[in-house]
């Protein structure tokens, strides 16, 4: 979080925060909330060193805050849950206002405090820098169970280590119940300090930090059904732990067809996707045996699958998860092989939407296969004839025409077309139809209003197919068609617009009165945006009726929305002078 501008130090060089840079990023509710603070005396400053300043404010809890920078350009970071949720809370506002108004000695001294300390502790020797943080200790349990881990690491056996950090985990990891959003932070954090501590001595025992991972990611796919992570937080610390375990194991050098047989079950059986690709991320480690195993696991329990059942948007069952894991595990091991085949292989073991055919075939043309692709297209038109989808039939029609079947491209087009009218059909007969558009337009005329009149109830009411036959008939400038659309039929605000800005010549009367309605739902809708849209639309009206000779009726009609609209005084200020007198 940082506010940029030019930079303004005070003199002395010490932090000094620019009230309006505050006010402005914080706005004007925080900022007097963060001066109250401040005026009450809730902040303590802490320590000022190396451009950054660090303190505590109460609130309803003690909040730890640090601001970093000075003048109008400066970032800062608060515990507190506002932060979290909108950045630049009050409690930055107070300690920025606490620093500029603390006496320059003061901060001089808050800068040298560490300086101070460590004086002071070298002072007492080693015997009593020991007993003073075993004082600490008595009374701090997070401080003491550090320490206990720092010894452990230092000076136990792998078994006793390992003891530790396990009880460690399950600690930072226990919760009593769900971890709210607010919550996620603090917890989140507790987490990181164990991961800090377990990466310190990584190196030193790869392997120990190796198991405790397997046995921390057990913890976390539990914990991560029990927390609000709308901020990722808790995915961040797996997704550092999978680093930090793929590190470890090649330090360690497990062996590899165990740990092929755990990394598989992981990439299988988790909620989670952060094993995904196991076996590529762990290529280095597994070897030739350990990628032998994944994939004789993978293909063993691909075997064992029943066959997809097609259905529309992809049917799903009891094994469609699996299946989609091992479909992908397989299909990398393919692709590493580089055997097109295999990769077909899989993907055809997998068919349950239109879109699984279209993806073997576009397989297919990657690899300059264009027959084959063809031959999956046209099987997925036929295994879906009955539900058809029309990214595949646009798809499939394409393969035909570059086959050199312009026939059966265009057949399958229109069937479809007449079967469900859609723009992105038009579009393709069009291209197919070229260059004569003309017998291709009036054909898609007649099934559109085919299709409308089937469909109509009595009403008019607007449809993609209604919007669709405007359109046509703007493209063929059958403007006298496309109103009669219009009224039978109806079309959007916009293309409505686009007709009559076309037609204002050849037909006045439509043009006026859609203006008229248009300007009526821009006034109701109200908006200065609105008001002045409605008063072009007047402007255009008026230049129309004058063409007209209508001058007199034009008056007569600002008079009239004079007298309905004149509450809206932002809209009439819009209005010609003369229809004000």
């Amino acid at each position: 979080m940082r506010k940029r501008s030019g930079r303004n130090t005070s003199s002395s060089g010490l932090p000094h925060f620019e009230e309006d840079t505050l006010r402005e990023f914080a706005g004007d509710r925080v900022f007097a909330r963060g001066a109250d603070y401040h005026a009450n005396g809730q902040v303590e400053i802490g320590v000022v060193k190396d451009g950054r300043l660090f303190a505590r404010v109460m609130g309803s809890e003690i909040y730890a805050v640090r601001l970093d920078g000075t003048g109008r350009d400066f970032s800062g970071d608060c515990t507190c849950p506002a932060f979290a949720d909108r950045g630049f809370c009050k409690h930055l506002v107070a300690t920025a206002l606490a620093a500029n108004a603390t006496d320059p000695a003061e901060l001089v001294a808050a800068s040298s405090r560490f300086e101070r300390i460590r004086g002071h502790l070298r002072a007492k020797g080693v015997e009593g820098l020991v007993e003073m943080i075993i004082g600490l200790a008595e009374s701090n349990p997070e401080l003491l169970q550090e320490l206990e881990l720092s010894v452990a690491v230092d000076s136990d056996d792998d078994k006793t280590v390992f003891a530790r950090f396990k009880k460690a985990i399950t600690a930072a990891t226990h919760m009593r119940d769900y971890v709210e959003y607010r919550e996620v932070r603090e917890w989140a954090k507790e987490i990181d300090k164990v991961l800090d501590r377990m990466e310190a001595f990584q190196e030193q025992r790869a392997d120990v930090v190796r198991r405790l991972l397997e046995y921390f990611f057990a913890r976390m796919d539990a914990a991560l059904q029990s927390i609000d992570d709308s901020d990722g937080d808790g995915g961040a610390l797996y997704a550092r732990a999978c680093e930090m375990h793929l590190a470890a194991c090649r330090k360690a050098k497990p062996e590899p067809v165990a740990l092929a047989r755990d990394l598989f079950s992981r990439e299988m059986e988790s909620d989670w996707d952060f094993f995904t690709g196991a076996s590529e991320n762990y290529a280095r480690v597994l070897g030739k045996p350990g990628l032998a195993e994944y994939r004789r696991l993978a293909g063993d329990a691909w075997n064992k699958l029943k066959p997809a059942r097609p259905g529309r948007g992809g049917a799903w069952d009891e094994e469609s998860s699996t299946r989609r894991r091992l479909s992908s595990i397989l299909e990398r091991f393919a692709e590493r092989e580089g055997g097109v085949d295999g990769r077909i292989a899989v993907r055809a073991k997998n068919l349950v939407s239109p879109h699984d055919y279209m993806e073997i075939a576009r397989l297919c043309l990657e690899n300059k296969r264009d027959a084959e692709a063809l031959k999956w297209a046209e099987e997925g038109l036929w295994q879906f004839e009955d539900d058809p989808d029309e990214l595949l039939i646009v798809f499939a029609a394409d393969l035909q025409a570059s086959a050199g079947r312009k026939g059966d491209a265009a057949t399958l087009l229109w069937q479809a077309f007449e079967r469900e009218p859609g723009q992105r059909l038009y579009e393709k007969l069009k291209m197919l139809g070229r260059p004569a558009i003309g017998p291709v337009r009036d054909r898609a005329i007649a099934v559109l209003k085919t299709t409308l009149d089937e469909s109509r109830d009595g009403r008019r009411r607007w449809s993609p197919t209604g919007e669709l036959l405007v359109e046509v008939l703007l493209e063929g400038k059958f403007f006298a068609q496309a109103w009669e659309s219009v009224l039978s039929y109806g079309c959007s605000e916009e293309l409505l617009e686009t007709l009559a800005k076309l037609t204002e010549e050849s037909h006045p009367t439509e043009v006026l009165a859609a203006y008229t309605g248009r300007v009526e739902r821009l006034i109701v809708t109200s908006g200065q945006e609105n008001y002045v849209k409605a008063a072009k639309f007047i402007a255009r009206m008026q230049a129309i009726r004058r063409r007209l000779n209508q001058s007199a009726e034009h008056t007569a009609y600002l008079a009239d929305l004079m007298t309905r609209h004149k509450a809206r005084r932002n809209f009439i200020k819009l209005l010609p002078s003369r229809a004000k007198s």
